[in-house]
């Protein structure tokens, strides 16, 4: 009996010995343990959703613009729809646009950035004339063309615009760091060990540069974000959908600020806020991590 009341004390630790270096160290971090927590919360609301809200957030359940009750806990919109149910299910579809376009959008940086800073001669050329054409794309008006021609611009439309114009940045930054360590010894005696091309990216160059892609891939999950949300506000999105920004777009639309219905317009913009001090945080932590005389000062 003893040793079955003592396995259950034993389990935490267990899960924190199995964790690798890097994990243990970004969870000892206090910033980015508070980041992370954060981004467990709406991941959390996103994922239980329909149990958290399970009235439909386009039906009209009250009258227009009721205050925060205990029936409506952040009160309704214009049209009468619970403002609460439309935090909880635009939580997703918010997460998704921010994630989906940061990964998309790293993905394509290190392998333009890395082929081009590695490879060199023609081939680097030719990707660095892309990602300079790339640079100077300015991204809204390459929306709206789009929106115009699409019939009911959504979420997957957002996605594809900034992915499409949020890479050449951080190629560029990849693509100086590659530079800088091509030549360097151990990247060298891969080369002269007859590693492939690839292999030696993945596995030798890649690896050095972890802070970099990290905190680049946190500044476009973060830029995705807000530009989802100004999108939306400003009527770019389609405005059927339930985002944190069309949230803010009908309360406009709806003059919230002047009938002074700020539970309309509050939460959202106080949800968007805590997921960017999030990944700022673990950002900072990370910061501290790899350069312990940040930690230190």
């Amino acid at each position: 009996m003893a040793e079955i009341s003592a396995l259950p004390s034993s389990l935490p630790f267990r899960l924190w010995v199995r964790l690798p270096g890097w994990a243990r160290s970004v969870l000892k971090n206090k910033k980015s343990l508070v980041g992370i927590l954060i981004l467990v919360f709406f991941f959390a609301v996103a994922m239980l959703a329909s149990a958290l809200a399970p009235v439909d957030p386009q039906r009209m359940v009250g009258r227009p613009h009721d205050p925060p009750s205990q029936k409506y806990v952040l009160g309704t919109t214009r049209q009468g729809q619970d403002v609460f149910s439309q935090m909880v299910h635009g939580t997703g579809t918010t997460l998704r646009v921010g994630f989906v376009t940061g990964t998309i959008v790293m993905i394509i940086a290190i392998a333009v950035g890395l082929t081009a800073g590695f490879v060199g001669g023609f081939v680097d050329e030719s990707l660095s004339l892309i990602t300079n054409i790339v640079l100077v794309i300015p991204g809204l008006p390459l929306i709206l063309v789009i929106a115009s021609l699409i019939d009911n611009p959504g979420p997957d439309t957002i996605i594809f615009v900034l992915c499409l114009t949020g890479w050449a940045y951080g190629a560029r930054v990849l693509r100086s760091q590659t530079l800088a360590l091509r030549h360097a010894e151990f990247v060298e005696a891969a080369r002269v060990s007859g590693e492939p091309l690839w292999r030696i990216i993945a596995f030798e160059i890649l690896p050095n540069m972890t802070s970099l892609v990290v905190s680049s891939w946190i500044g476009a999950v973060l830029y995705a974000i807000l530009a989802e949300a100004g999108l939306s506000f400003i009527g770019l999105g389609n405005p059927n959908n339930i985002t944190w920004g069309t949230i803010l777009y009908w309360a406009q639309n709806n003059q919230a600020l002047l009938t002074g219905a700020w539970w309309t317009f509050i939460p959202p913009g106080i949800a968007i806020s805590l997921v960017g001090l999030a990944l700022i945080l673990i950002n900072y932590g990370i910061d501290e991590i790899t350069n312990p005389r940040l930690s230190s000062s």
